[in-house]
């Protein structure tokens, strides 16, 4: 028996392989686990309301947006997103209310006694998320999908509506190196006579989706396909432009989708609410999160290539002075890819984070080539070289993985011009 939420916690990683921590070994690609251990507390998922996202980039985005308007509707509202930035909590949360400690400390103790089961880092997140949201009796369950789709754990409900917000190459090694496979893996959570919302139409993965949703009599919505409010254009920025004003339209066209099953309202006014409350609702954070302004610091966590893409573009027309990046990436990504996507005016710094995963200074001295880029030992030494070396109209933009941003531990406060 654990004693204490720390002990727990330290057991629920050293256990049971966690993706977050050592990749592709944690990976376990069948529902069979899921479904026997939700068999073992009372199948919580039957008695829950959900709306399932997945996609290669944006389904967290997109899952914060609906979790949060539905909290602006009034609604107990449960969420489950991963990875985590600080605390393993961050991953269950109602109406942006982390799960307790001693609900953590009660659920991996009654795991721990399990015999017959060996279930996975993240199927024991989600078993407990489904748990806690049952207990807590909630209205809605948004459930974001760890990897793929088919083969998720997630897969196991039957949603209200499913969303597939994009589609890219990213975890080739498990879903396949075609943007069609890919597609393929994510169109798994499409379930018979659900509803479907695709954020991405393209000649590649179109056929996929509308495939699939012939199979499940499931009516197929695509972002590109329908109107909007001239309003919904409006949002604050990021969320009026580039892929974060798809994400706002994908969680819009997937909230009047819900409203014809479930009578909920869509009105300009909670949808504002929604996006200026989206952190406090759901604790959504580090996706275009600026930290300081002068110089203006920007914190995010695109880490494949379609991702750090879409990111670029988007900021492309506000950067007024110079721009820093600094780059930390897993070693699993394609960096020379990547880098080839930073602006050439571009100052570049490269740092590893406190990760196995992390790329090594090695691979960070063979994607320099001729581009004059910096190697330091850690985020905190590249963030405040850029800031000495910057005025008050520049931009520092920090990106590349989520263990970058969990190494982060300057004042911003402090530094600012």
């Amino acid at each position: 028996m654990f004693q204490t939420y720390l002990d727990a916690i330290s057991w629920l990683f050293k256990q049971f392989p966690s993706y977050q921590n050592i990749g592709a070994a944690a990976y376990k690609p069948d529902l069979g686990n899921i479904q026997l251990l939700l068999n073992k507390i009372g199948n919580p998922q039957n008695e829950l309301k959900f709306i399932h996202v997945a996609g290669t980039n944006g389904k967290g985005t997109t899952s914060s947006i609906l979790a949060s308007y539905l909290t602006e509707c009034g609604f107990s509202v449960g969420l489950f997103t991963s990875p985590h930035l600080f605390d393993f909590r961050e991953r269950i949360r109602i109406n942006g209310q982390l799960i307790d400690e001693k609900s953590v400390l009660d659920f991996c103790n009654s795991m721990q006694a399990l015999q017959e089961i060996e279930p996975s880092f993240f199927e024991i997140s989600f078993a407990m998320a489904l748990y806690h949201f049952q207990q807590q009796k909630c209205d809605y369950c948004v459930i974001e999908v760890g990897m793929g789709g088919r083969l998720d754990a997630t897969n196991c409900i039957t949603p209200l509506l499913s969303v597939i917000t994009t589609i890219g190459l990213d975890h080739t090694q498990f879903l396949g190196n075609t943007r069609e496979s890919i597609a393929d893996e994510k169109a798994g959570i499409i379930k018979q006579n659900v509803p479907v919302v695709i954020g991405e139409k393209d000649t590649e993965t179109a056929p996929v989706f509308s495939k699939k949703s012939k199979e499940k009599n499931s009516n197929l919505y695509f972002v590109e396909d329908e109107h909007f409010p001239e309003w919904i254009e409006e949002m604050p920025f990021p969320f009026n432009t580039g892929f974060q004003l798809l994400n706002a339209k994908t969680a819009f066209l997937s909230l009047v989708e819900l409203y014809k099953k479930e009578n909920i309202s869509i009105e300009k006014q909670l949808f504002e609410r929604a996006i200026a409350n989206v952190s406090e609702n759901t604790g959504y954070q580090k996706r275009i999160e600026i930290v300081c302004n002068r110089p203006r610091v920007i914190l995010d966590v695109s880490h494949n290539l379609e991702g750090i893409k879409a990111t670029l573009f988007l900021l492309k027309n506000s950067i007024k002075g110079k721009l820093f990046i600094v780059y930390g990436s897993s070693s699993d990504k394609n960096y020379n890819e990547i880098v080839a996507q930073f602006p050439k005016e571009s100052i570049i710094c490269f740092t590893p984070f406190g990760s196995e995963r992390s790329w090594t200074v090695e691979e960070m001295e063979q994607t320099r080539n001729a581009r004059n880029i910096e190697i330091f030992d850690n985020v905190n030494q590249a963030i405040k070289s850029c800031i000495t070396n910057s005025t008050a109209d520049d931009t520092i933009l920090v990106f590349g993985s989520f263990f970058l941003i969990q190494d982060i531990s300057i004042d911003f406060n402090k530094v600012a011009i």
